[in-house]
Parts: C-alpha cells; structure tokens; sequence
C-alpha cells in the first residue's frame, strides 16, 4: 500500500513546491523543497529486499542530494553534498556495468557537451570576477558527466533515464545562475530534478535491460 501511495505523494509534493510555495520564509521554502527527496527516499528503502552495494551507494546518493537541496543556499557547501551524491551514484552504477560498444561510445557527445558547457560557465566566471568557485564548477561538471555515461553503462532504463534528466536539470541550472537567464528555469530545473531522482531510486528494483553472455560478441547493440 505505502509503495503505492508514495508516488502521487512525490508527484503531490514535488508540484506544490515548484508552483505553489513563496520564496519567503526561506526556511519553509527549503523545507518543501527537502520533502519530496525525503519521499523517494522512502520509496527506495521500500523497494530493497536484501540489500547489495548497488542498492546501498543508490540509498546513499540520494541521502546525499537530499542534504544538497538543503544546503545549496550555502552554494559550495550544497554543491559538494550533490558532489558526494554523485559519487555515490557512479559507484553503484559502475556495479552495474554491463559492456556494450553502443552505449561506451555515449563518452564522447557526453565528454563533448560538458566541455563545451563547463568552458562556457568558466569563461562567465572569470567575466564576473568569481574565480574561486572556477575550481568547483569544473569539479562538478566532471563528476555529473562521469555520472551520467556510468548510467548508460549500467543497461538499466530507469538509471539511464534518471542520469540524462539530473545532467539537464544542472545544465539549466548553471547556465541560468552564471551565464544567461533562462525562460522557466525554476519549473525546467525542479520537474528534471524530483523526475531524475525517481528514476534514479526506480533503478534499485529495476534489471539491465539485457544480460550479457559470457562472450560479448554475440550482445545486442540496445539500449
């Protein structure tokens, strides 16, 4: 029944920060915002049997995230939470893998594009004269893109999903916060997160979409 329920509740919760909630008082602003995190928190202990490494470095990263939703008014200390997320993330993905030439060759659009991305925000940075936070962004932008590749390499859909859509989310985010303003950028930023996240905790209960032989020549090239 609560596996059932918790679902509308992170979609209920999720909507009603996003469109509903002032910005003041900060404080009952961060903490519907925490809320739908918490839930799918939940959602993910409710789907572990027995628990493996996977699903614990899963549990952990979105512990992690949770702390950085409520930390990132703190922006580098709410940065290296979701940085210690991340890590978690690409260990359990990584414990996952599941080898295919399709989705190893994801590396390069994924390599290009967070060059491209994390030259952009520097270049702003150094525009505007905030050259400590260089070192971090960089940082940062590294870790979500190594994120984001070890959840192709998982062959599990929901990891897949929840990988592209957190890459986005941060990809509006920073470009809104440093380079340009970006139209919706509250709603675009916050429907790709709790969405990323779901899917991400989906994945604990989720299988590759295929399994591997013992001899890799004879694996479907699918995603």
């Amino acid at each position: 029944m609560l596996m059932k329920c918790l679902p509308a509740a992170i979609l209920i919760t999720g909507l009603l920060y996003i469109f509903f909630i002032p910005e003041e008082p900060l404080i009952i602003k961060i903490m519907f915002k925490v809320i739908p995190m918490l839930l799918i928190l939940l959602y993910a202990c409710t789907n572990v049997g027995r628990r493996d490494r996977y699903q614990s470095f899963i549990l952990l990263g979105l512990f992690f995230c949770m702390l950085g939703d409520g930390l990132l008014i703190w922006f580098v200390i709410g940065l290296s939470a979701f940085l210690i997320g991340h890590l978690f993330y690409i260990s359990a993905f990584f414990k996952l893998w599941t080898f295919s030439w399709l989705r190893f060759a994801t590396i390069l659009p994924i390599s290009i594009y967070s060059t491209w991305i994390g030259r952009e925000i520097v270049r702003s940075l150094i525009e505007k004269g905030e050259h400590d936070l260089i070192i971090p962004v960089i940082c940062y932008v590294t870790v979500i893109s190594l994120m984001g590749w070890a959840a192709f390499m998982t062959g599990n859909a929901a990891a897949i999903i929840g990988g592209v859509l957190f890459v986005i989310s941060d990809s509006i985010l920073s470009w809104n916060k440093f380079i340009d303003d970006v139209a919706y950028s509250g709603p675009l930023i916050m429907l790709t997160y709790y969405a990323a996240q779901f899917c991400i905790a989906n994945s604990i209960h989720m299988k590759p979409s295929f399994h591997l032989s013992k001899g890799l020549q004879n694996e479907r090239p699918n995603l």
